[in-house]
């Protein structure tokens, strides 16, 4: 179908909301097959446990878990602190927190420790400008919070982007007075998919939440073919996208084509196609791209489609650069659980 569909449904017991574009699967959510699994969003009271020296931050206790937080000045052991996962962290290390706690809903996001009024910048029109921030200032005054006016807002009924404020800081008002206490505890559980679908994927055409609807719009088919690291790229090309322990490792080949101009086309082929496999499969960390052959002056154009298509990306990635032995390398954040679709 054309168009847009949010199609929210189960697999095997699991949370799942799927975004399709044009009858494509573009966007994958899951949430993790062990609950106790502290994911991005959850706000926690820590325990510091110890510094970590050289590497500048400190080791915190969670219910279950251990985590890093990146600051350790002013800190000492034993000392409670409210922080909050940003992502997943791998086997057997520890789970990436923040001290700056956000509380993010659909309209509007609230900044405890950022204080002022904002509106996003995409919205341009100063008239709508106006409007939200009059919105913004019925609901945040006498509070020193601040506020983030999302870009969806723009156009909405004030009513709701100011229930949804108001909803924002009442929830941050009450975990910032609950804060006391000498165990770790979990003050706000993480959004499941289905939420976060709701939250950051902007006005679909459709949503579907009917049991069994992932079959009827091909969702089942999509994920299917996220079983293999084998990728079909335009013109008989393919990559592989392998996740190691130590890196995500893709494969530029230009299959049957022996054109001199092969190579070059494989590469941008997958420069437009890689942001989309990385979120689906929910990758990140350290990325080389073993890209197929191509002259030294085509390298520039590569970057440039890598670069556009990740602007349209929704995860943060970093382009490192190029390696002596001519590797491409990516630096991405690991906000997404990394799926095993072999075990669905």
């Amino acid at each position: 179908m054309k168009g847009s569909l949010v199609a929210l449904d189960h697999i095997n017991g699991r949370t799942v909301a799927a975004y399709m574009v044009d009858g494509r699967l573009d966007d994958l959510l899951m949430d993790a097959p062990d609950s106790t699994t502290p994911a991005p969003g959850s706000i926690f009271l820590a325990i510091v446990d110890r510094p970590l020296k050289g590497q500048g931050g400190v080791m915190l206790r969670l219910p279950n878990h251990t985590a890093f937080l990146r600051v350790n000045k002013g800190l000492r052991p034993g000392q409670t602190l409210l922080v909050q996962v940003t992502g997943y962290g791998d086997d057997g290390k520890a789970v990436p927190v923040t001290h700056k706690i956000l509380f993010k809903s659909r309209y509007a996001i609230i900044t405890p420790d950022a204080p002022g009024l904002n509106i996003s910048r995409s919205i341009r029109d100063d008239d709508e400008r106006d409007r939200l921030l009059e919105c913004a200032h019925n609901q945040m005054q006498d509070c020193d919070f601040g506020l983030i006016i999302r870009s969806v807002a723009d156009g909405v009924p004030s009513d709701e982007i100011e229930d949804d404020i108001a909803e924002m800081r009442t929830a941050a008002e009450t975990v910032l007075a609950g804060q006391s206490g000498t165990d770790p505890t979990l003050l706000v559980e993480a959004p499941d998919p289905h939420i976060l679908a709701w939250r950051d994927w902007q006005a679909p055409d459709q949503v579907v939440d009917n049991e069994g609807c992932f079959e009827e719009h091909g969702v089942l088919d999509a994920i299917e073919d996220l079983k293999t690291p084998l990728v079909r790229l335009s013109g008989g090309a393919s990559m592989y996208v392998e996740p190691t322990r130590a890196l995500i490792a893709v494969d530029v080949n230009t299959g049957g084509d022996t054109s001199p101009a092969a190579g070059f086309k494989a590469n941008l082929a997958c420069a437009r196609e890689l942001p989309r496999q990385l979120r689906l499969r929910g990758l990140g960390g350290q990325i080389t791209i073993d890209v197929a052959p191509m002259p030294k002056k085509d390298r520039k154009q590569f970057e440039m489609a890598l670069r556009k298509a990740l602007r349209e990306d929704v995860i943060e990635t970093a382009l490192v650069g190029w390696t002596p032995i001519g590797h491409y390398e990516l630096q991405r954040k690991r906000e997404r659980l990394v799926i095993d679709f072999t075990a669905l």
